[in-house]
């Protein structure tokens, strides 16, 4: 029972990074940039970032328990502070060059997150995968704003 108190810690972490996510909404600013044709409708995120949300969480919690504060929290602390960064930069302030350079670090703390929990805690590496590539996509899409508006 108690591991899983330690779970709802992480779970609150993450929806406290995703509270950011629902503060700073796309808005008219987004809705008047140039975009690619391939940008997902606004009606996918929700769903899509609620499911990652919930792996990100988990993945936390797998490494803390198997590690505690290591370098792998440290990692998972600092994707989390990039994630909730960029919703700030891209709609808060309305800065597409910041976000696309927060979201560049974030990909790369995530890919070095996978790296570095292969070796120590698999199933959290593998839940990381459907978050890298999806910030992968992304950030694909966050510099092709950034190419079409500059």
């Amino acid at each position: 029972m108690t591991k899983y108190v330690s779970l709802l810690v992480f779970l609150l972490l993450v929806a406290a990074t995703a509270y950011t996510g629902t503060t700073y909404l796309p808005g008219p600013f987004y809705a008047a940039l140039q975009k690619p044709a391939w940008t997902p409708p606004n009606e996918l995120f929700p769903p899509v970032w609620a499911a990652l949300y919930v792996m990100i969480a988990i993945a936390g919690w797998i490494v803390w328990r198997a590690q505690g504060l290591g370098p792998l929290f440290w990692l998972w602390l600092l994707q989390l502070v990039l994630n909730g960064a960029w919703s700030y930069l891209m709609f808060g302030q309305k800065q597409i060059t910041p976000a696309l350079i927060d979201i560049g670090a974030l990909w790369l703390v995530i890919l070095a997150f996978i790296i570095a929990a292969w070796p120590v805690r698999r199933t959290a590496a593998l839940l990381f995968v459907p978050y890298f590539l999806w910030v992968s996509y992304a950030a694909a899409l966050n510099f092709e704003i950034w190419r079409l508006n500059s």
